[in-house]
């Protein structure tokens, strides 16, 4: 079931559909599944219609995993290749992304396998959180999770300049 802004597609109906120009899914909210002794956990139920055709986990950024839907991933994929094989910058990024990259397709109960080597990064054993991020889902360990909301939740709400311009 789609929740308002769920939906892949864009119009001028927030939940998408109807429209012709395709608008990227949209994730949000915070949620605690746990992983289970195989390494999968549940997508939260909002989650699943967007990501049930397939997904690819990959390293993110503060040791967390980022989760793409197909289309998304492959919108990140045709950016990411035009790079210049001759920076040597892009090269690492493009070997640290890509190399630890999962396609996965969560199960009929709605689990998604988290690789070992995925959560050897994310430090991930048992209690993570799963979080909404505009386009992508976000996986973290939950202690680590709970440190960087500590850290990041102070300067936030002290912001006094615009981070993104014209957005707020």
């Amino acid at each position: 079931m789609a929740q308002s802004g769920d939906d892949e597609r864009g119009s001028g109906d927030p939940r998408g559909g109807g429209g012709d120009s395709p608008r990227p899914a949209r994730f949000l909210g915070t949620h605690h599944p746990r992983l289970d002794d195989k390494g999968r956990f549940f997508l939260p139920a909002k989650f699943r219609d967007r990501l049930a055709g397939g997904l690819v986990i990959t390293p993110g950024q503060e040791r967390c995993l980022y989760v793409f839907p197909e289309a998304e991933f492959d919108r990140i994929f045709d950016r990411i290749r035009q790079a210049p094989v001759t920076s040597k910058a892009a090269r690492d990024y493009q070997r640290m992304f890509m190399a630890k990259a999962s396609d996965e397709r969560p199960d009929k109960q709605g689990r998604v396998t988290v690789n070992a080597d995925l959560r050897t990064y994310a430090g991930l054993d048992r209690e993570c959180v799963v979080l909404g991020a505009g386009t992508r889902v976000e996986v973290w360990d939950a202690t680590a999770w709970e440190r960087y909301t500590a850290e990041q939740e102070g300067p936030f709400a002290d912001l006094s300049e615009e981070v993104l311009p014209g957005v707020i």
